[in-house]
C-alpha cells in the first residue's frame, strides 16, 4: 500500500521529492512550508515555490510559525501519516513532532554526510574543492543531521560547477533518491546505518563577509571560492572602472595560463593572476545590473594591463 505522508519542505530544491512522492502514488497528506515573505520591487508576499506546487497538486498547504506548541502538534498528529518527508524545510523539528508519524522523520540532506552537516552543504563543498558531493536521506533525530542514514547517491564536482549549477543536478537527484527510500520503506527493506563518528564537517551558513575574493591565492582555490558562491552571495572584488574604484560580482570562471602579480589583468580577456597561476572570468555582474558574459562587459568596459584588482 503507498504510504499516507507529511511533506515538509520550502524552496525550489524541494519541489522535485515532492513531485517524485506524487507520482510514485503516495498520498502527501499535507504539505508543511515556510509561510510567504514580501518580495520583489512591489514586496509582495511571495508563496515559496513548494507552496505553489502544493497548490497546483490539490494538497492542503500549512505554514506554521512554530512546531513546539501543544496546538501544533496535535494538528500535527491528526494527519496519521505513516512518515514525514523533510527536504529544507527551515524550521527545526522537536523530538515530539519527530515521534509523531509510525516510521518517523526521513530528511534528504545535500552532502555525503557525516561531511557538511548543516545550513551549506553545497556551498561549502565547492568552497572546500571537494572531488564530489551527494545526496542521502537520514531518518531525522535532534542533532544536526547527525541521523542514520539509508541511502546515497553521489555526484562528481568538477571546476565548472557552481553552487547553482549543483543545486540543480542534485535536486533532481534526490528526488529520485527519497522516492526509493520510500519504496523501501513501504516494503519494509529500508536498512540504517549510523553514520561514522569520522571525518565530520559542519557546513556554516555562508557570510557575506566571506565572499571577497583574495587574489592571494592558487588560482584553482580562487575558482572555486567564486563558483561555490554564485550566484548568491556572489564572490566580489574591486575594478578600476569609469575613474573609480566599484564592486563587481565574478559568477563564473576558469582556470588560464599566466602569471603576474596577484590581482592583475594580464591581457585583454580578463584573465586575472593569481597567487599561483590565473583564472579567465566569463560571467559577472556589476552592481544594480543583470548577469553578463565577460564578452559583452568588456564591450563596453574595457579592462586592459595593468590595471589591478583588489
Amino acid at each position: 500500500m503507498p504510504l499516507r505522508l507529511i511533506f515538509m519542505g520550502t524552496p525550489d530544491f524541494a519541489v522535485p521529492t515532492l513531485l517524485a512522492l506524487v507520482a510514485h502514488g503516495h498520498e502527501i497528506a499535507a504539505v508543511y512550508t515556510r509561510a510567504a515573505k514580501p518580495a520583489g520591487r512591489g514586496m509582495k508576499l511571495q508563496q515559496s515555490p513548494v507552496e505553489q506546487e502544493a497548490h497546483r497538486l490539490g494538497i492542503p498547504v500549512l505554514t506554521p510559525s512554530t512546531l513546539k506548541t501543544p496546538e501544533a502538534l496535535d494538528e500535527y498528529r491528526a494527519h496519521n501519516a505513516d512518515a514525514a518527508v523533510v527536504v529544507a524545510y527551515g524550521m527545526i523539528l522537536p523530538q515530539a513532532i519527530l515521534d509523531a508519524p509510525k516510521y518517523g522523520c526521513f530528511n534528504l540532506h545535500a552532502s555525503l554526510l557525516p561531511r557538511w552537516r548543516g545550513a551549506a552543504p553545497i556551498n561549502r563543498a565547492i568552497m572546500a574543492g571537494d572531488a564530489e558531493s551527494g545526496v542521502m536521506v537520514m531518518k531525522m533525530d535532534v542533532g544536526l543531521d547527525t541521523g542514520d542514514v539509508a541511502m546515497a547517491e553521489r555526484l562528481p564536482i568538477t571546476d565548472k560547477m557552481t553552487a547553482s549549477d549543483l543545486h540543480y543536478a542534485l535536486a533532481p537527484l534526490g528526488g529520485d533518491l527519497m522516492a526509493r527510500a520510500m519504496a523501501a520503506l513501504e516494503r519494509g527493506t529500508l536498512q540504517l546505518t549510523p553514520q561514522s563518528s569520522e571525518g565530520v564537517s559542519y557546513a556554516a551558513k555562508i557570510d557575506k563577509a566571506e565572499a571577497h575574493i583574495d587574489w592571494n591565492k592558487p588560482a584553482r582555490e580562487v575558482l572555486r571560492h567564486i563558483h561555490g558562491l554564485s550566484p548568491f552571495p556572489g564572490a566580489w572584488c574591486e575594478m578600476p572602472l569609469e575613474g573609480a574604484s566599484q564592486r563587481v560580482k565574478i559568477l563564473r570562471c576558469e582556470i588560464a595560463s599566466g602569471s603576474g602579480a596577484p590581482g592583475t589583468v594580464l591581457d585583454d580577456r580578463l584573465t586575472i593572476a593569481c597567487a599561483e597561476g590565473s583564472i579567465r572570468i566569463l560571467e559577472l555582474q556589476r552592481a544594480g545590473k543583470q548577469p553578463m558574459k565577460a564578452e559583452e562587459f568588456l564591450r563596453g568596459t574595457p579592462l586592459k594591463p595593468p590595471a589591478r584588482l583588489s
